[in-house]
């Protein structure tokens, strides 16, 4: 009768320790309800899980359960073959103690058990025999000690389960944080203000206002024309701000009518219009505590300014179809290519937004007013192409420099970065000379182009040793407006040597 007792409240306790094992609690919460289930169950008492440290093979108690006491105060750790603990562990198999005051190996750390008591402690064990913990308790009698040994093991194997489960999602958890700090890292090297280029007079101003509005949280306004960076500028502001830690959500403004503009940046309720089938948060709620980038901000229609207007100087929203009041601390950064002082003029442009907005404007200057920028640019953006064509080397010689910053480049930055890919990809062995950049097409939009001045071009050091014959003899043409018998003083040669030299490097004249 006693045996059959035995089995009904073993078989009981699997059914509820696999329900437990099963629901939604974490892993400690879990182990200790387990503890509890075999403790007034079954007659385990004393029960005790150590787990092993995924940093070295000792093991830690990590759940303990007598009467109602939980997890000790302090941590307790058993060391590879220490105790009855450790040889559990080393053995990998489970040991049954019939008096615990005759196992000399016992030690008793934890003060709970009853030294006229048996003890049975079972290997937690996953799959390819990794032992990860152990499972021990002190049954309330010495009867049918091999039994209860059997059952310890079954309630060991279920325990592994959920420890193995466990352990997968800490691995990929681990994995996925050292995956975003990684990338948290390459975005703050990518967007640092090192990757602004330009060491020019109105680059050396953008670069002191980035660095002190980046101190604060206040509202900025990048102006310039299409092309010249102001997006690379809202990124080195986020990313050197207080607000890096946060989300840095972008939207154009000029990409979506207001209706579909409202539901982005404010999000929408459940049935709120047609197609709207869930509840979807918009870009000010994605981005709180972080920074939004508003690009093409004087794109938006004089209606929704209004909406817009609450939102900065409140804080607070409502979704689309929406009653609750949302508010967020959001960093604003916008920008635009319009003359918005005309467009509030105009009527345009609400004055009170234009204001709102207009905290502490960037202004960007056009790449023509940077000509001296085009060498380091040029370099630095060949650099980012050569990345996208598998690290194909690639290198820029003086002449082609020359030739582009001869242009007035409407396109600014952005035109830049075009014209170098398209030259790179023209070029067979990866050098971007003079022929390269004439073959894109530049020479003959140059030729055209009345505003190219030829006072920009800096002054060529023709004993420079980096120059070679054909460079050399080009630079000197193009300083003299591609006049022989000036470019053959300029080289200390006669008109026929330079002549020559003309025929033999087969050097394409210009008429100017």
């Amino acid at each position: 009768m006693e045996r059959t007792q035995l089995i009904e409240a073993e078989l009981n306790t699997l059914y509820l320790i696999s329900q437990v094992l099963n629901s939604a609690h974490d892993l400690q919460a879990k182990l200790q309800a387990v503890l509890e289930i075999l403790h007034k169950r079954s007659g385990m008492r004393s029960g005790m899980i150590t787990l092993r440290e995924m940093e070295n093979d000792g093991m830690i108690v990590c759940a303990v359960y007598t009467d109602g006491t939980g997890k000790p105060a302090h941590p307790i750790r058993y060391n590879p073959g220490e105790g009855l603990m450790g040889a559990i562990l080393d053995e990998g198999s489970t040991i049954v103690v019939e008096k615990v005051s005759e196992e000399p190996r016992f030690l008793g750390r934890l003060g709970l058990y009853d030294p006229d008591l048996p003890f049975i402690g079972s290997p937690i064990m996953v799959e390819k025999g990794e032992l990860v913990g152990v499972l021990a308790a002190q049954p309330d009698n010495g009867l049918f000690l091999g039994e209860r040994a059997r059952f310890m093991e079954m309630i060991a194997n279920l325990i592994a389960q959920s420890v193995k489960m466990l352990r997968v999602i800490e691995r990929k958890q681990r994995n996925l944080v050292t995956e975003r700090d990684q990338l948290k890292q390459a975005l703050i090297k990518n967007y640092s203000f090192e990757n602004i280029i330009g060491h020019s007079s109105p680059m050396i101003k953008v670069f002191d206002l980035i660095r002190q509005v980046a101190k604060w949280n206040t509202t900025v306004l990048i102006r310039g024309e299409s092309g010249t960076g102001k997006e690379v500028v809202a990124n080195a502001i986020h990313f050197n701000s207080g607000c890096a830690s946060g989300p840095f959500l972008k939207l154009n403004c000029a990409a979506l009518p207001d209706t579909l503009l409202e539901s982005e940046l404010f999000g929408h309720e459940k049935g709120a219009f047609s197609g709207a089938i869930n509840q979807r948060k918009g870009r000010f709620e994605l981005a709180d505590n972080g920074t939004l980038f508003l690009d093409e901000i004087g794109e938006i229609s004089t209606s929704f300014q209004a909406k817009l207007l609450r939102v900065l100087q409140e804080g607070e929203f409502e979704r689309v179809g929406g009653t609750h009041t949302i508010k967020v601390h959001v960093r604003i950064i916008a920008a635009t290519n319009r003359n918005l002082e005309e467009e509030v003029t105009e009527g345009k442009f609400r004055e009170d937004l234009y204001y709102r907005l207009n905290v502490m404007p960037i202004d960007m200057p056009p790449l023509r007013d940077r000509i001296e920028d085009i060498p380091e640019l040029s370099d630095f953006l060949l650099g980012r192409i050569s990345q996208q064509q598998g690290g194909r080397p690639l290198e820029i010689k003086e002449s082609a420099i020359r030739i582009l910053m001869k242009h007035s480049w409407p396109g600014n930055v952005r035109e830049l970065a075009n014209r170098l890919e398209r030259a790179a990809i023209m070029s067979s062995n990866g050098t971007i000379d003079r022929d390269v950049i004439v073959s894109t097409g530049l020479e003959d939009e140059i030729n055209t182009d009345f505003s190219h001045k030829f006072t920009k071009l800096p002054s060529v050091d023709f004993n420079d040793e980096a120059l070679d014959d054909r460079e050399r003899v080009i630079a000197a043409l193009e300083q003299s407006g591609w006049v022989q018998a000036k470019a053959a003083r300029l080289l200390n040669m006669t008109p026929r040597q330079i002549a020559y030299r003309i025929q033999t490097l087969d050097i394409a004249l210009k008429q100017i």
